[in-house]
C-alpha cells in the first residue's frame, strides 16, 4: 500500500532536518521544528512517511512521559534520548532525529486548573537549554567535554500557543501549521482507500461531502463498514464464546470476506458519525455538572471557586452541511436590529462589541486570550478560545472569559482563516482598569 505524502509537509521536514545537518556560515538554524495544526489531521503519521522516505533513524518520545513522580526524571530522560540520537548518527552514519508526540498535551497549560509542576518547567527548560546549545547536551551528575552532533528535533501538537513562550520563540523553534488543503486530502484519503478500488471521482464526492474533517475521520469510515460482518460473527459464535472464538483459539483467527466499499454505503456510514459527533457537542454535560458544583459551594459557603471545563470550539453540522453545503455565518444573517438587541442583552460595553463586529466583519476570526499581571510582563499569553459562529458565539465566550479571569489582562485577537496569521491585537481589560463590560 502506497501512501501520500503532502509536497508541502515533505518540503518543510526536509529542508529543516538537512539545514540542521549543514554548516552554514554565520546563520543560526533554530534545532526544533514545531508541526501544530487540528487533532486528527495526520501530523504524526505524515512525519513517519517523510522519516521512511528520506531514510532518517527516528528516537521517540511522547508526552506521557514529560511527567514522574520525580522531581526531574522527565528533564534527564529527554537529554538521554537526544544523546542516544547523536550516537546513532556516529554509529549508523545517516541522519537522525529526535521525535516529540503531542508536546503542549504534556508540558502546556490549558487554563488556570491545568497542574504546573517543577517536572513541567524542567521539561521547558532542558529544551531551550538543548536549543541553544546542540553540541554540549550533559546527562546530570557527569560531564563528557566531547561534542555531540547536532540532532534536529521534531515536535508535533495541537495548540502552541500553551507551552512556554520562551520555547517556541523563533531562534530555537521553526513552526509549521499543518492543514491538508484539498488536494492533500484526497491524496491522503486515496491512499487510505487503495485497497477498495474506489475510483478517483467518488473520493472526491466522500472528501467534498464532509469539508470539516480531519483526515482520521475518513479512516474511521472505512472501519466502520466492517461492524455488520463483525456484528453477524458475534451473533453466529455467541456472546458467551467470542472470548474462545477470538482469543487462542484452535481454529485460528476469524477470516472475513471484503466488504462492498461503494460510495453510497460510505456517505451513510459517515453522515451517521457526523450526527454522533454533534450530539457530544450538543450535550455539553460538563457545563451542567460545573453548574450544579458552583451551586453547591455557595449553599455551603464554600468560597472556593469552580472553574468551569472549557471545550473545543465545534461547529455544529447541519443537514445541509452533511449533503456538502457549506454552513453560511451566523453573523452574515444578523440584521441591524438584532445586532441593537444583542448589545442590550450583554454586559459588554458597546465599544467591545463593536470592537468585535470590527474583527468578524472583515472576514476574520475571533481569538479570546488573557494573562495574568505576571507574565503580562514576559508576553506570556494563553489561549481561551477561537470562536467560529459569528457575532453570538463570541460575545457569549467573551463574557465567560471576563467572568473567569476578573482580575487579568484580556485582549481580542483577529486571525486571518486562510494564513493563519493574527491581523490585529487590541486589549480590552486591565486588572486596574476594566474596560470589556460596563
Amino acid at each position: 500500500m502506497s501512501y501520500y505524502i503532502s509536497p508541502r509537509f515533505l518540503d518543510s521536514l526536509a529542508v529543516h532536518i538537512t539545514k540542521n545537518y549543514l554548516d552554514l556560515p554565520g546563520v543560526r538554524v533554530p534545532l526544533i521544528l514545531g508541526i501544530h495544526g487540528r487533532k486528527g489531521e495526520g501530523k504524526s503519521f505524515q512525519c513517519e512517511l517523510v522519516f521512511e522516505r528520506m531514510g532518517i533513524l527516528v528516537t521517540h518520545m511522547s508526552a506521557g512521559e514529560m511527567e514522574s513522580p520525580d522531581a526531574g526524571d522527565p528533564g534527564r530522560l529527554i537529554r538521554l534520548r537526544y544523546r542516544e540520537a547523536a550516537e546513532l548518527i556516529k554509529v549508523r552514519g545517516k541522519m537522525c532525529v529526535l521525535m516529540i508526540n503531542d508536546l503542549d498535551a504534556g508540558a502546556g497549560r490549558f487554563d488556570q486548573g491545568t497542574q504546573y509542576t517543577v517536572n513541567t518547567q524542567l521539561v521547558n527548560g532542558t529544551l531551550m537549554n538543548i536549543a541553544d546549545n546542540p553540541t554540549d547536551v550533559q546527562l546530570p551528575g557527569s560531564y563528557d567535554s566531547t561534542p555531540l552532533h547536532r540532532v534536529p528535533i521534531i515536535v508535533t501538537g495541537n495548540d502552541f500557543s500553551t507551552l512556554y513562550a520562551p520555547l517556541i520563540r523563533d531562534g530555537r523553534m521553526e513552526k509549521f501549521y499543518w492543514e491538508p488543503e484539498r488536494a492533500d486530502k484526497i491524496g491522503i484519503v486515496s491512499g487510505i482507500f487503495e485497497p477498495d478500488q474506489l475510483s478517483p471521482s467518488d473520493i472526491e464526492k466522500l472528501v467534498d461531502a464532509f469539508p470539516n474533517q480531519a483526515i482520521d475521520f475518513f479512516s474511521a469510515v472505512r472501519s466502520r463498514i466492517y461492524d455488520e460482518q463483525i456484528r453477524s460473527f458475534i451473533h453466529e459464535v455467541g456472546f458467551e464464546k467470542v472470548s474462545l472464538r477470538v482469543v487462542n483459539s484452535t481454529q485460528g483467527p476469524p477470516a472475513f470476506k471484503k466488504p462492498n466499499f461503494n460510495l453510497d454505503r460510505l456517505l451513510e456510514y459517515g453522515n451517521l458519525m457526523v450526527q454522533e459527533q454533534q450530539r457530544v457537542q450538543n450535550s455539553r454535560l460538563v457545563d451542567e455538572y460545573n453548574q450544579g458544583g458552583r451551586s453547591s459551594n455557595q449553599k455551603s459557603g464554600n468560597g472556593d471557586r469552580v472553574t468551569p471545563m472549557r471545550q473545543e470550539s465545534f461547529t455544529p453540522t447541519s443537514q445541509a452541511s452533511i449533503n456538502g453545503s457549506p454552513k453560511s455565518d451566523n453573523f452574515n444573517r444578523n440584521d441591524s436590529s438584532n445586532r441593537n438587541q444583542q448589545v442590550m442583552n450583554t454586559q459588554l460595553s458597546s465599544e467591545t462589541v463593536e470592537k468585535i463586529r470590527q474583527i468578524l466583519a472583515q472576514g476574520y476570526r475571533l481569538g479570546i486570550e488573557y494573562v495574568d499581571e505576571r507574565r503580562f510582563r514576559t508576553g506570556s499569553w494563553s489561549s481561551y478560545a477561537t470562536s467560529h459562529n459569528g457575532e453570538s458565539e463570541a460575545i457569549a465566550i467573551l463574557e465567560q472569559c471576563l467572568n473567569e479571569h476578573s482580575s487579568d489582562y484580556v485582549r481580542l485577537v483577529g486571525i486571518e482563516p486562510k494564513a493563519k496569521r493574527r491581523v490585529m491585537e487590541t486589549i480590552i481589560q486591565r486588572p486596574n482598569s476594566k474596560v470589556g463590560s460596563r
